[in-house]
């Protein structure tokens, strides 16, 4: 009995420690993407920038289709499998090589996919090329996560592509300005995905008497499809946006809110953040039937995103101006986009944990409400950029159409998954607490002061205001908010006695 009791608390403390793994490599990602951002936005521009996003959304979508959602899968394939987990890891890898070929054939036969002009000729015609390298990264991880070594995935995200990118992106501009952009992305790849595979194979090992299985291949592949459709329908959620605003506007336009949503996306990826862990947690407590169990996981990484996110959104929103001024003057006009697109990070979370557990116990039904919600967004992103084109609006403005539209569509998401989840568990799951709504406001209160004052104090707004919102933010948030297990995730938990 006593084990059995343990057990919620042990994962609430596999949570934290996974949780402060990722929640370091998310600073030092933040830290990394910042330098990117600047660099790409002061020497490259809106224009070059705005081709690049787009080359690299059609990228990106195949690299996360040639996975065939097995970066959530493989969790769920080694814990039920009798196989040795090597064998299904490298079957794992396998399937990915063969779809990254065929995703790269795709892009090398049609690259108008990738851009709307005339393609690089140089260096940059390799992009496609990269797809292998971000679904092997990208599956490399994910079984290393199942073994709880998460120091790889920090190391490979957090250290290793942003850093590569954010510096190679710098002689990349002297030596070819008009996609050096693409070059850096592609070397930033290929560090990340050799940072990925030597502890892959150093946990796994070469596979003694591997023998790709076709039909295992291929059936792990089909099993995995709602696992795919439901990582294509969260990925396109992020990225048509973009890819809509790439369609109807300059690729000045697009660079702008691309520079926009990479900001905003830093948030986001403090979800991401705890994929590693959750993953994993909760297909072990659902191997045992412990759904009790998986509400509790749900509930808790939710509430500790949410708060996270919360505070980073007011950051970034409320001195929105200074904050897109700092890429380049240019930029300033991505502001309003800004805005939506934090909220929105804020508004999916819920969701996106909750995802987290529903794409294991109701994949088809996880798979059905997404693709419903994106349908919507996508309806949605498009009427009101007609809508505001025909009371005459300027472009910055309709341009903030799509960010609209995904804020809505996401919060929707989260009510009906939340929903849903909590009557298939039979607990409460939302991490939502109503003291998170007194520390923003405090932080509104306190921060906002800050923007009242002239233009030539604007610098006040980043270098004063910013660690004052947070300050104020964190201190509600401990003082009012977190409980006993929230503050786990800020302290190493004892150790079970044996």
């Amino acid at each position: 009995m006593s084990s059995a009791a343990a057990a919620p608390s042990d994962d609430i403390a596999a949570l934290a420690k996974g949780g402060r793994t990722n929640v370091f490599g998310f600073g030092l990602r933040l830290l990394a993407r910042v330098p990117f951002l600047f660099i790409a936005g002061r020497l490259y521009g809106p224009e070059t920038v705005g081709k690049f996003a787009l080359a690299v959304v059609a990228v990106e979508l195949a690299a996360l289709l040639a996975t065939l959602g097995m970066k959530r899968g493989l969790a769920q394939a080694l814990s039920t499998t009798d196989r040795p987990h090597a064998h299904v890891a490298w079957d794992a890898l396998a399937v990915a090589l063969f779809a990254s070929i065929a995703a790269s054939a795709l892009l090398f036969a049609v690259p108008q996919i990738m851009y709307r002009g005339d393609p690089p000729v140089g260096i940059a015609h390799w992009l496609p090329a990269i797809i292998v390298a971000i679904a092997w990264s990208d599956i490399s991880l994910a079984a290393l996560a199942y073994r709880r070594n998460l120091r790889a995935t920090v190391t490979a995200r957090a250290i290793v592509e942003p850093w590569t990118i954010s510096i190679a992106a710098v002689p990349m501009w002297y030596y070819s300005p008009h996609d050096g952009l693409e070059i850096a992305y592609m070397l930033s790849m290929v560090a990340a995905v050799v940072a990925s595979l030597i502890p892959f194979v150093r946990s796994y090992g070469v596979p003694i008497g591997w023998k790709p299985r076709l039909g295992t291949i291929l059936g792990l592949a089909w099993a995995n499809v709602p696992l795919a459709g439901a990582d294509a329908i969260e990925w396109a959620t992020r990225n048509i946006d973009r890819f809509i605003v790439g369609q109807l506007f300059p690729p000045a336009i697009v660079g702008i809110y691309y520079m926009a949503q990479q900001i905003a996306s830093l948030p986001g990826r403090l979800k991401t953040s705890f994929d590693p862990i959750l993953g994993p947690v909760i297909t072990q407590s659902l191997a045992i039937g412990d759904r009790a169990a998986v509400a509790a996981q749900v509930r808790q990484v939710g509430f500790w995103i949410i708060a996270a996110q919360g505070c980073l959104a007011l950051m970034g929103s409320i001195p929105g101006k200074a904050v897109m001024g700092t890429i380049g003057p240019q930029f300033v006009y991505g502001t309003a986009a800004l805005a939506f697109l934090l909220v929105a990070e804020v508004l999916a979370a819920t969701g996106s944990t909750c995802e987290s557990a529903l794409v294991y116990v109701a994949r088809h039904w996880n798979l059905l409400i997404s693709g419903v919600m994106l349908a919507l967004q996508i309806a949605l992103s498009f009427g009101l950029i007609f809508l505001m084109r025909e009371w005459g609006w300027p472009d910055n403005y309709q341009a903030a159409g799509p960010a609209i539209a995904l804020m809505a569509s996401l919060a929707i998401t989260s009510l009906v998954k939340a929903w849903l989840l909590r009557r298939l568990l039979g607990a409460p799951v939302s991490g939502w607490r109503w003291q998170l709504a007194v520390a923003a406001g405090t932080a509104v209160a306190l921060g906002g002061g800050f923007t009242l004052l002239p233009h030539r104090f604007e610098w006040t707004q980043l270098v004063i205001g910013l660690p004052v919102m947070a300050a104020s933010y964190l201190f509600v948030i401990w003082r009012v908010a977190f409980k006993a297990e929230d503050r786990a995730l800020f302290k190493r938990m004892p150790t079970p006695a044996a």
